[in-house]
């Protein structure tokens, strides 16, 4: 599985606001400022998070967007689900009925256990996790910053 340029960059930008959640609302342009990505593509990235519940916007003079629940609440697979539309490598281990061969397949098990210890994984990893790791400006002052286990 190859996660794409939205999954990537949806994470960062949830792991930035969890940096500065408890300022309040923040403006995607200082987030893409701080994340070397472009404000029109934040704005697309951001729309699935709020349908998804991750994130809400607030309008007026001090409006901005911010997370919808606490960093900690948050998971990495919450994030790469909404994204990526699901979290799994392939798509017979969840619906056998699009292969004729699901019922024999040998490494249909394979998949399947794989999915598994990912989805494990990436539900024990959190916004508050990530943002307590040393931000890419900071990490030259820590270079043996720690990164989440495998």
């Amino acid at each position: 599985m190859k996660l794409s340029t939205r999954s990537r960059y949806g994470t960062r930008l949830l792991v930035d606001m969890a940096r500065h959640y408890s300022q309040g609302p923040i403006h995607l342009s200082d987030i893409a400022r701080r994340q070397g990505v472009s404000v029109k593509y934040l704005e697309q990235i951001i729309i699935p998070l709020k349908k998804a519940g991750l994130v809400q916007s607030v309008r007026g003079p001090k409006g901005g967007h911010q997370l919808a629940r606490p960093p900690a609440e948050i998971t990495v697979a919450d994030i790469i689900s909404v994204l990526e539309d699901g979290l799994i490598l392939v798509e017979c281990t969840e619906r056998p009925e699009i292969c004729e061969r699901a019922e024999i397949c040998p490494t249909r098990i394979v998949w399947a256990e794989a999915t598994q210890a990912m989805l494990v994984r990436l539900k024990s990893i959190t916004l508050a996790d990530l943002a307590r790791l040393p931000a890419p400006e900071e990490r030259e002052l820590f270079p043996e910053s720690p990164t989440p286990a495998p």
